[in-house]
């Protein structure tokens, strides 16, 4: 979802008590979820019983203590026979002990209907309840019948005990096995079954309900009108509120209607705790906080957190029950759910407080702060020599796949702006451990990269890609903070790409050719059948025709900026990160032109005018390149079939 809270709504439709707003009493984090949890009751929300085939993931609601032995018998552990172990005291191979062998044979689930005594042995088999009287077996490999099955040799001594669980060694009759609050896995629930539990007492699940508002939220699977978005924050809590041993009960996308919308909240206080999605802003097509303003006992708690992203995020607790507005960004929404809703969800589930999981890193690159704000930033961990370097994802509060691309997240103190690069972090992990990719790649994105780097998952190789422009990736790749870096360098005075950075510390291995070019609208006449100064020398002659320009670093401007030269038209100093944002600009109207590859240009149905071929390589620090996964990385490149997909997308295949 995209946040509402900073749009406008044209003067004079706005309700003279509805103009926008700030917050006036904006709180640190602590007094926010102090003021939060003073109205609620953290506890398990009341037990259920539950059989066996329903309880993985719940939380369990009573100590368990066995009322059986496990084993409940004396119990072989092998096939074998059942013998006196005095009786085999210096067996050997070349001087074997002979016992006479009963005519018993004990079959798992049948019980002895003779002892073992002295000199005598009765076959058995693996979980057969030993007779009375044996105290070892002897494995059936270890032995040798004889006399025409009258008699056995025993080729190996055996001690009191061997291969042999005694009745009550795994679990004691009265042992408390589980206790209460530990969440049932497959091995709590064999234990329960081992002790003869057909079910189990748990606490119930608490059941919240989700509310996404807003006109411009779709559901996903409909078609998307222009200006819309998908409804991904519902999607992403619900999941989330299942991990937390919760039931999600999604009551649907409510658009801005005060009588609709206090409708779905007066519905949604049916279930344990409410959680709405956008509008939580002062501002004038803020619904929701409008809505909720109205509950009382107490009512709003907080409103307005210093934490970035998440400031906007609003706290309401009525007769008991929680109700909070998440901010509209996905980022800001997961990262205030997991800070304030979490926690009292695995209360009332019956889990116990989080357990924060903590790397130390070295953060890779230089990050400013807004004083005033703590800041939680998302960041990818790439190991090295001493540890690991963080990677800040910087998509920012409204991006979808920062927090799924994210291994943790580092928090910046309210009172700093800046943190140097090189600087000693701590990073909270988003999951319970930490898993490195067996591959690092980070450099300028490319669509044929992303062909290559699925190939690799297919193939077994966990890949972790940063995209960080061509200078960034280069810079990596010259620390040893990755093992592959995708790189298209011009060099200025040759026109050569990418081998005049080459060192002695660093091999390339060639990729792919891509051509660059200018991409407009199809029947834009300022570019329509014009070579490249004829269609430039239109747009510069247009103030109204604006470009979007890519971030500094990355290949693409290098060639921008030598392309223009001291000239700066309308639009120079907006940046996108890829040539998919460039493409998807100029595709829905917010500019007229960029500088984007052929392939991201047919993709998004725009004109083309070529610019400039260019070679998209990958540089490889010597100290990795005899890794296993480095060698995979180049055996997929290389690969004919990988091949053949790369120049179908329109990739110059053929070095």
């Amino acid at each position: 979802m995209t946040d509402r809270d900073a749009q406008s709504i044209p003067v004079d439709v706005v309700p003279p008590d509805a103009r926008q707003t700030q917050f006036l009493n904006v709180i640190t984090r602590d007094e926010a979820t102090a003021r939060f949890q003073r109205h609620l009751h953290l506890a398990p929300l009341g037990v259920e019983s539950v059989p066996l085939s329903r309880a993985l993931h719940r939380v369990l609601a009573e100590d368990i203590a066995a009322a059986v032995d496990v084993p409940g018998f004396d119990r072989s552990n092998v096939d074998g026979f059942a013998v006196q172990a005095v009786d085999t005291h210096d067996a050997a191979e070349e001087t074997p002990r002979t016992l006479v062998l009963d005519d018993e044979v004990l079959a798992p689930g049948v019980t002895p209907r003779h002892g073992v005594t002295r000199g005598r042995a009765t076959m058995i088999a693996t979980g057969g309840m030993v007779p009375r009287g044996a105290d070892a077996i002897a494995m059936v490999e270890h032995t040798e019948p004889v006399d025409g099955g009258r008699r056995l040799e025993v080729a190996r001594p055996l001690a009191p005990g061997d291969n042999i669980s005694f009745a009550g060694t795994d679990i004691a009759k009265g042992e408390t096995v589980l206790r209460a609050g530990q969440l049932l896995t497959s091995r709590e629930i064999g234990v329960l079954a081992a002790i003869g539990r057909a079910d189990a007492f748990v606490y119930r699940r608490p059941r919240v309900a989700i509310i996404s508002t807003g006109n411009e939220i779709v559901a996903p699977g409909t078609p998307l009108p222009l200006g819309a978005i998908y409804d991904s924050n519902a999607a992403t809590i619900g999941a989330a509120v299942e991990e937390l041993g919760a039931t999600a009960v999604q009551l649907g996308i409510v658009a801005d209607n005060d009588a609709a919308l206090a409708t779905a909240v007066e519905d949604a206080l049916g279930y344990d705790l409410v959680v709405l999605s956008g509008g939580t802003s002062k501002g004038a097509g803020d619904l929701s906080y409008r809505v909720v303003s109205r509950l009382a006992n107490p009512g709003i708690v907080a409103h307005g957190v210093a934490l970035k992203p998440g400031k906007p995020i609003c706290l309401a607790v009525t007769g008991g029950k929680p109700v909070v507005i998440l901010p509209g960004f996905p980022t800001s929404a997961i990262f205030t759910f997991h800070e304030f809703v979490a926690p009292v969800l695995r209360a009332y589930a019956g889990l116990a407080p989080d357990r924060q999981q903590v790397v130390p890193a070295t953060l890779a690159v230089r990050v400013n702060s807004e004083r005033g704000r703590t800041e939680y930033l998302l960041v990818g961990l790439v190991p090295v020599d001493d540890g690991f370097a963080a990677y800040p994802m910087g998509k920012g509060s409204g991006s979808v796949t920062a927090f799924s691309g994210a291994d943790g997240f580092i928090t910046i103190d309210q009172h700093t702006e800046i943190v140097d690069a090189g600087a000693s972090v701590s990073v909270q992990l988003l999951g319970q451990r930490l898993e490195p990719a067996d591959l690092v790649i980070i450099g300028s994105h490319c669509v044929g990269l992303d062909v290559i780097v699925g190939e690799l998952l297919r193939r077994g190789v966990r890949t972790k890609v940063l995209h960080v422009g061509s200078m960034g990736g280069l810079a990596a790749a010259r620390r040893g903070e990755c093992d592959i870096a995708g790189i298209h360098l011009m060099d200025a005075k040759t026109g050569q790409y990418n081998r005049h950075l080459l060192t002695d510390a660093l091999t390339l291995e060639l990729g792919y050719g891509r051509m660059q070019g200018i991409v407009f609208r199809p029947g834009d006449a300022r570019f329509q059948r014009k070579d490249v100064e004829a269609a430039l020398g239109a747009a510069l002659a247009d103030p109204e025709c604006s470009m979007v320009n890519r971030n500094t670093g990355s290949g693409t401007r290098i060639l921008v900026d030598r392309l223009l030269g001291d000239r700066r038209p309308a639009g120079y100093a907006v940046q996108t990160k890829s040539h998919n944002a460039v493409a998807a600009a100029v595709s829905q109207g917010r500019a007229d032109w960029g500088v984007a590859i052929d392939t991201v240009a047919h993709a998004y149905h725009l004109s083309f005018i070529p610019l400039q071929a260019e070679q998209y390589d990958f540089v490889i620090p010597r100290a990795r390149a005899a890794r296993g996964a480095v060698q995979a990385f180049r055996d997929v490149l290389n690969d004919p079939s990988v091949r053949e997909r790369l120049g179908a997308l329109g990739f110059d295949v053929s070095r």
